[in-house]
């Protein structure tokens, strides 16, 4: 081989190498807006980290820097997280920690954590521990001594309360409604008093049933319905709760993620005794003392414990 051609060689796998070195991301690194950053050392422990609801454009660079620092990154679905991370640029290895395997995996994750490891906590969007497994994995970490940080961001509640144009002084997250129809509204019931805006997570299948039950149980409260918040197929519809129940239940199911907001019930005015028992008695004639102190406290606004004690009085005085 002539000395030019060992040259070439030589050249050309020193190239190769720094080609490969070039394509291979530093560990702890992550791109962000076009460039590629280095994350500082993060401290020990378990890091929650809040991670975009739709638009991977929303995720923070306090997010992003701690997920590339993080010796691992526990997940809800590694298929999802995959697709955020290498979006990013970000290597750390992942590890799946899900309603199935909590039990079995939390073990050795608090183990790693007792040794020392800095360890990212993400769900498939939004912010961990609302309606998903992170929560006994936070709690058994704090038990045993672990710190336990916060990278807050996206968060599907806040982002749909900010535009249903509801009140926000207060609200009360409920997630999931039970699937079946009695078993929800029995809840919806126990949720009436509530004095601010509740919202709650729905299957699309499931969402034109849930709202009529959310009318009936309610009364016409004002309610928002969002889809597919942060996404571009993103869709707000406001109105009243038979309005809306209505509006969907002439509908195909909608498509993607729902939020559902209502509004706080009304300020009741102080109702006299004799209209109310003129109501409760009127609804005893065909619903039981539970139901009908549910179905007139919702008409009424007057409290559900007060009502159910006048409908058992009213009841006994029958027999």
């Amino acid at each position: 081989m002539t000395f030019p051609r060992i040259l070439e060689t030589a050249m050309t796998a020193r190239d190769s190498i720094e080609l490969a070195k070039a394509q291979t991301p530093p560990p702890s690194a992550f791109t962000a807006l076009g460039m590629r950053a280095e994350a500082d050392p993060i401290a020990p422990g378990l890091h929650v980290v809040a991670t975009p609801i739709g638009n991977l454009r929303d995720i923070t660079l306090r997010a992003l820097a701690t997920l590339a620092a993080a010796d691992a990154v526990i997940a809800e679905d590694t298929r999802v997280s995959r697709n955020l991370l290498a979006h990013y640029g970000v290597t750390t290895p992942l590890v799946a920690y899900h309603e199935h395997n909590a039990a079995v995996m939390r073990p050795h994750l608090l183990a790693r954590l007792n040794e020392g490891a800095a360890l990212a906590l993400i769900s498939d969007a939004g912010t961990p521990l609302v309606s998903d497994p992170g929560f006994k994995l936070v709690a058994e970490a704090l038990a045993a001594g672990i710190a336990v940080t916060s990278v807050p961001g996206p968060s599907a509640v806040l982002a749909a309360l900010v535009v249903a144009g509801l009140p926000t002084d207060r609200f009360f997250f409920e997630g999931f409604l039970p699937p079946k129809s009695a078993a929800r509204r029995a809840r919806i019931n126990e949720l009436a008093a509530v004095p601010g805006t509740l919202v709650f997570f729905e299957s699309p299948r499931r969402l034109a049933e849930m709202l009529a039950d959310l009318a009936a149980e309610l009364g016409d409260r004002d309610a928002a319905v969002a889809r597919e918040l942060t996404k571009l197929y993103e869709t707000i519809r406001r109105g009243s709760l038979s309005e809306l129940a209505a509006q969907f239940a002439a509908e195909a199911p909608p498509k993607g993620e729902i939020v559902v907001l209502v509004g706080p019930p009304a300020a009741a005015a102080p109702i006299a005794d004799e209209q109310l028992d003129h109501l409760l008695a009127s609804a005893l004639e065909h619903l039981s003392v539970k139901d009908a102190a549910a179905a007139v406290s919702a008409q009424t606004g007057a409290p559900r414990r007060q009502v159910y004690a006048r409908a058992l009085m009213l009841a006994g005085s029958r027999r």
